[in-house]
């Protein structure tokens, strides 16, 4: 391990009675679902549905689709900076870990790590140093080593000693198509995954996530209506059991149905050529608070705070630590 920094693992259990540490950043999906007058009524209804599409997807030899529960787990990696400051300690990025228990057996298996992504440096990439490069420009810029630091960070940890000795397999990240984009419909069907989109171009966050040694791969699980975006490294369709990717998409996909309903809980499936809109009015809200609108307003906020707890008083030793590691993917 470097001797600029180490890095940290603690875990909280997601459940009806979460609430979100001071560290956790509140724009993301499990923190805004646990705030409020009604968060309790949240979790619990939006744990619900996972396990409901977790059955309704794991239907073989399970007649009252009520065999499988899934227990969330939030994992939280900080990094310890060794030099002296009042900013030695900084939470870098938060993941969900998945168990997968089967009631009929008691038995438990591990599923997949990753899932949602929470970042404060993502933050402070795409709210502060994008629209800073871009005041006044004539054309929208994106700057060469946009996303490098951050990419960097994120490789090193899944190769160290924590994380390996923790998780057996790399993450598998999992969020909404872009809006920018238009999906195609090919002709490769997964049993689990569903039909393989692909897409005209690729997203400024397709490219921030191959920084970090990711590839992406879009599917629309059986009974959904709209592709998901799979980040992994490796082979989706190989490295991972068919519980395993249940567990993640109907994890993410009610995430998604609650963040964006009007792509994920629209009332007509996505077709053979597909555009994902926000202006769709075709859809049905889900009965779960989520301010939408709180959470874009916020995210500048917290890049400000990278920006002044991790970016400013680290960046030197971040420049001298990035300057050594492999050239950037992508």
């Amino acid at each position: 391990m470097d001797s600029e920094f180490t890095f940290s693992i603690t875990t909280t259990r997601f459940d009806e009675d979460y609430s979100p540490s001071e560290s956790s950043r509140i724009t993301t999906n499990f923190a805004n679902l646990a705030r409020g007058q009604h968060r309790r009524q949240n979790l619990r209804n939006a744990l619900a549905m996972i396990d409901q599409r977790f059955n309704e997807l794991a239907a073989a030899d399970n007649p009252t689709r009520d065999r499988y529960t899934v227990e969330l787990e939030i994992v939280s990696v900080g990094m310890q900076f060794t030099t002296e400051g009042a900013d030695r300690e900084f939470p870098l990025l938060e993941v969900l870990d998945i168990q997968i228990v089967d009631r009929r057996t008691g038995r438990r298996s591990h599923g997949i790590v990753g899932n949602n992504f929470s970042s404060y440096l993502r933050d402070y990439d795409f709210s502060v140093r994008l629209p800073a490069v871009n005041e006044g420009a004539a054309a929208f810029t994106v700057p060469e080593d946009f996303g490098d630091l951050h990419g960097k960070l994120f490789r090193h940890f899944l190769d160290s000693d924590g994380y390996r000795d923790r998780f057996p397999l790399p993450p598998v990240i999992c969020i909404s198509v872009s809006t920018s984009r238009t999906y195609r419909s090919t002709d490769y069907r997964h049993p689990v995954l569903g039909v393989e989109y692909r897409q005209d171009d690729y997203s400024l966050t397709d490219e921030y996530f191959a920084r970090m040694g990711l590839q992406v791969r879009y599917f629309m699980p059986p009974g959904g209506v709209a592709p998901l975006a799979f980040y992994f490294r490796g082979d989706l369709v190989a490295d991972y059991t068919d519980l395993q990717l249940i567990g993640t998409i109907s994890t993410m996909e009610t995430f998604q149905k609650i963040y964006r309903p009007e792509i994920y809980n629209a009332h007509s499936a996505a077709g053979a050529l597909y555009r994902p809109s926000l202006e769709q009015q075709d859809y049905s809200p889900t009965q779960i608070a989520y301010d939408r609108v709180e959470r874009s307003q916020l995210a500048a906020k917290q890049g400000t705070y990278t920006e002044e707890h991790f970016v400013k008083p680290h960046g030197h030793v971040l420049e001298r630590w990035a300057a050594r590691e492999l050239a950037p993917i992508g």
